[in-house]
């Protein structure tokens, strides 16, 4: 895995140099594992786990003392600097002595406080998605850790499935989906649950209650997990109970067929930005298009959301080796919603889903 992270960083002073960048820091806690595999998150939003310092000639590691040891696995000795308490003024210091003029850094990461403080020593340049660019696309060490989430999901997704009875509250069928992804091999839920019943799966992003489940309505439910760090992401939606109830199967069948067209659709070198006005084009002839009330998905591995983004506005093409969501979705305020995700990989002739 070294060996790849070391390619990576390679990657991208390729794409640094021909920006004319001299040095990067980074700070997303995702890039940072990505090109070291030193620590995938930070303790909480507002405390840093550490920075990377990436030059031409060498990469350094920027941490604090509790993080030493661990920084040692990933880089020598002489390649970390321990920073203590004003962390600022520090690192201002150790950059200015290993002779950085001018610094690039993630402007949708770094915080204002840090930037102030670095931009009064420093030319400060914003080089957004340098990496998340070389992130678009996974290797075959990151597709074999994809398709074991996404096949752990739809083991766990099995399992919730049997399960559901009228009776059940929304909060226990995730408590439920948590301990078997634990159980089945998962270090952590990818994010939180969502577990929507009845009117309230008209909430794309609806949090677990105390809702029961009753006969005759929608459940929504959203999962994923984290397998040796790389996400999982998959919606379904179930009927409580026998006897489906008509607009549920029709709006079922519209999100599904959708879902179909597009993925039949997609292959390397097509817009991106298409699939998406597929998708709401198809729910246009049929008069509930606007009833689809997000993207159409995203991409997925360190992060659930990453990009490429499946919006009516994001630039580039499909290409081999990307791994997006594919998850139509139709809300009535007051009924509920439907919404059926997969996880898809782009081959060199269409897809494959995980």
């Amino acid at each position: 895995m070294q060996e790849s992270r070391a390619l990576r960083r390679q990657k991208l002073k390729m794409n640094m140099a021909e920006k004319e960048v001299e040095a990067i820091i980074i700070t997303s806690p995702a890039n940072r594992y990505y090109l070291s595999g030193f620590e995938l998150h930070d303790p909480q939003c507002n405390e840093s786990a550490g920075y990377l310092l990436i030059t031409p000639d060498r990469d350094y590691l920027l941490t604090d003392p509790r993080y030493l040891e661990e920084g040692k696995e990933f880089f020598s000795d002489e390649d970390i600097f321990i920073y203590t308490r004003d962390k600022f003024k520090q690192i201002q210091g150790y950059l200015k002595k290993i002779g950085v003029v001018m610094l690039g850094f993630e402007p949708q990461w770094m915080n204002y406080e840090y930037y102030t403080a670095l931009s009064q020593e420093f030319e400060m340049v914003p080089v957004k998605g340098l990496v998340e660019d070389l992130r678009f696309l996974k290797d075959a060490r990151e597709l074999e850790l994809l398709r074991k989430s996404c096949s752990l999901n739809h083991k766990v997704f099995a399992r919730i499935e049997e399960m559901l009875c009228p009776g059940l509250l929304e909060k226990d069928i995730a408590w439920e989906a948590e301990k078997l992804f634990r159980e089945e091999g998962a270090s952590e839920l990818g994010f939180s649950t969502i577990v929507a019943a009845g009117e309230r799966s008209a909430l794309p992003h609806a949090s677990p209650g105390s809702k029961v489940l009753e006969k005759g309505m929608p459940l929504l439910v959203d999962m994923g997990c984290r397998y040796q760090d790389y996400c999982s992401d998959q919606s379904r939606t179930f009927w409580v109970g026998p006897g489906e109830d008509v607009f549920f199967r029709q709006t079922r069948d519209l999100v599904r067929q959708a879902q179909d067209l597009v993925i039949e659709w997609i292959a390397p070198g097509k817009p991106i930005s298409e699939a998406y006005k597929r998708v709401k084009t198809y729910f246009a002839e049929h008069g509930v298009d606007g009833y689809f009330t997000h993207s159409l998905g995203h991409g997925i591995g360190l992060e659930t959301h990453e990009a490429p983004s499946l919006g009516p506005d994001t630039k580039g093409e499909f290409v081999p080796g990307m791994v997006v969501t594919v998850e139509p979705g139709l809300y009535y305020a007051g009924w509920g919603g439907v919404r059926w995700e997969y996880m898809v990989l782009i081959t060199d002739n269409g897809v494959e889903i995980l």
